[in-house]
């Protein structure tokens, strides 16, 4: 389970099956258009086919969207998640016929304070929404709802503290040959992540806890792949149970960095005593070549491009290593090209009329590192992802990797990448590459690997 299914800052992953056909979401926090949605028809191999909401306003690194859940019920999509940059006004319902959309125009569920919110129903048609309490002590929290026009049908009421670990959170809620399970996340998104579960006889519970739990964590171990939790099941047509969840890829001397955000992983799920339990996927997941060139003369943008707010159209970055270049017109005016974790952590390519400068902004520090002088037209701006120069020694020193800016054919910087990974900056999402200026450039290409 050390390659993602979907790799880069693709955090808190749901799905849901229709047929032959899986869907699948995540949280997308400040970026907009929000909550990308994926479709497979294996589970390996999955394609971006849209996002669920639009314009995500007021929102600040590692705020705005958090984690979804989707469901397909009675013929339609379901998607409910929480906008924390509108926490007071509750989790927010759409629907649509087609996972590509149109969406309907959320609905707000009031007096539901708190993340991770969950929609199940039952035989009888009941729809319960259940997702991890900001009031009275936290736990996980459940009401039955209208999801049409998210109206509350009774009280919300505690179902589970989960097992004691901290953070209980990121619930689901599942029925399976008659008894209802609850499924979350524990100890918090970082090292001490974790799966546990409990299954009760109806939705509301009383649930009692898996004598296994965690039925998924890596804390503690070697696996490269570290802060493995927020899981969902969904059962293939063939029977068998599958898992996603979301883990990093840390990299470097203590403790370790990952840059590329929390990615989404796959597992196979058994069942023993009536208690499910994460295997390897087999056969492995492998890696993909996810380079791609854009020219921006389509009547639309593809939707991996993503926006902070506005002004820097942003990717995200899905690999270790890589490059990314793009050629923008001098004579068109100033354009940038920036790999970002957030508004303060960031380093970057300012092309000018006569000059192309590379800027590093960690913190509150921004200092340009280096420049070359270029005359008008089209020029070529370049950052590289490298292995740092003295990998594997034992060096507080050692990064996860190294960051090359160039222009023009000439290197201006290489910066330890380290300040540029969530371990320093803090937050939820991942690297991203971003472009702005007067107008788009010439080309933007992205490469899996280095290239020369």
């Amino acid at each position: 389970m050390s390659v993602p299914v979907i790799a880069g800052f693709h955090p808190d992953p749901t799905v849901c099956r229709v047929g032959d056909d899986y869907y699948l979401a995540c949280s997308s926090f400040e970026y907009s258009p929000g909550v990308p949605i994926f479709h497979s028809r294996d589970l390996y191999r999955w394609e971006l086919i849209g996002n669920v909401l639009g314009h995500i306003a007021g929102a600040g690194p590692s705020q705005g969207v958090y984690a979804p859940t989707l469901r397909h019920h009675d013929g339609r999509f379901w998607m409910i998640t929480t906008d924390v940059s509108r926490l007071r006004d509750g989790h927010l319902i759409t629907h649509a016929e087609q996972p590509h959309g149109p969406w309907s125009e959320p609905v707000y569920v009031a007096g539901t304070l708190g993340i991770d919110p969950d929609l199940a129903w039952d035989d009888d048609g009941n729809c319960y929404l259940t997702y991890a309490s900001f009031q009275e002590g936290g736990g996980i929290v459940q009401v039955r709802v209208d999801p049409v026009s998210g109206r509350t049908l009774g009280d919300v009421h505690l179902v589970w503290r989960g097992t004691g670990l901290a953070n209980t959170e990121a619930p689901h809620l599942y029925q399976v040959d008659g008894t209802w399970y609850l499924m979350v996340a524990e100890g918090g998104t970082e090292r001490g992540h974790a799966v546990t579960i409990a299954r009760g006889p109806t939705p509301e519970g009383p649930f009692e806890a898996c004598p296994g739990n965690p039925i998924l964590s890596h804390r503690s171990t070697g696996h490269p792949v570290q802060n493995t939790g927020h899981a969902d099941l969904v059962q293939a047509a063939d029977g068998s149970w599958w898992a996603v969840y979301l883990g990093v890829r840390p990299r470097g001397f203590t403790p370790g960095f990952h840059v590329n955000g929390r990615e989404t992983f796959l597992a196979a799920i058994s069942w023993a005593d009536g208690w499910p339990a994460f295997h390897e996927p087999s056969p492995p997941v492998t890696a993909i070549d996810h380079s791609f060139t854009d020219d921006f003369t389509g009547p639309s943008l593809h939707p991996r491009w993503v926006t902070p707010g506005g002004g820097l159209l942003c990717v995200r970055v899905p690999d270790l290593s890589w490059s990314a270049e793009a050629d923008v017109d001098l004579d068109s005016g100033p354009s940038r090209l920036v790999l970002r974790l957030d508004d303060r952590h960031w380093y970057g390519l300012v092309a000018e009329p006569g000059r192309v400068s590379a800027v590093a902004r960690i913190g509150d520090l921004e200092q340009q590192v280096g420049s070359v002088p270029v005359t008008g037209g089209v020029v070529k701006l370049r950052i590289a992802a490298v292995e740092p120069a003295n990998a594997g020694a034992m060096s507080v020193r050692v990064g996860p990797d190294e960051i090359v800016l160039s222009a023009a054919g000439t290197e201006l910087a290489r910066l330890d990448g380290r300040y540029l990974s969530t371990e320093v900056a803090g937050g939820f999402t991942g690297r991203v590459l971003g472009v702005s200026g007067t107008r788009r450039p010439e080309m933007f290409t992205y490469s899996s690997a280095p290239v020369p």
